[in-house]
């Protein structure tokens, strides 16, 4: 059996914390936590952070709405870093990208994501697509087999009423 893991707090009470989406594995920020922030943490299963700057407890999307949901807390091998894998429900970065990791150190701070960042953004491409994409209605048609086989059914679009129809309709 193996002993509760200890944090271990800096000089000014803090340990840095590393936010990583728990389905993709992307990085998305990294913030520090106190003794308070790191309770609050655990108790509400959202993300509580310690800002420097302001010298107070933030909740992560307390205004945005983009709130990070914990999976797991994990301490490293010294006890003085953590890492939360999260659910973000948007952005993580103050100016509206996902990741505050969003520039590169060369190329004039351009960069190729790499394969797991690659397959995410492109998951995400594609449902963005699929949610603005217009509905074509489409109906279901399915033809009978004559042999054991299971009848074969595959979708088409709806057809508009024949011209005559229409002026009926309308009139």
């Amino acid at each position: 059996m193996s002993s509760p893991v200890e944090v271990e707090f800096d000089e000014a009470g803090l340990v840095p914390c590393i936010a990583q989406d728990a389905d993709t594995g992307e990085v998305l920020t990294l913030a520090y936590m106190n003794a308070e922030s790191l309770g609050l943490t655990e108790s509400t299963g959202e993300i509580h952070y310690f800002s420097r700057s302001r010298q107070e407890i933030w909740k992560k999307g307390e205004t945005s709405g983009n709130v990070q949901r914990v999976r797991q807390l994990r301490v490293d091998c010294d006890g003085d870093a953590l890492l939360a894998l999260v659910e973000p429900a948007g952005p993580a970065c103050h100016t509206g990208e996902r990741t505050c990791f969003y520039r590169g150190l060369e190329s004039g701070g351009v960069f190729e994501p790499v394969n797991g960042e690659a397959l995410a953004e492109l998951e995400r491409t594609l449902a963005a697509r699929a949610a603005s994409a217009p509905r074509a209605a489409t109906r279901w048609s399915c033809s009978r087999t004559r042999t054991w086989r299971p009848r074969r059914c595959w979708r088409r679009p709806r057809r508009s009423p024949a011209p005559s129809a229409r002026r009926a309709t309308s009139a």
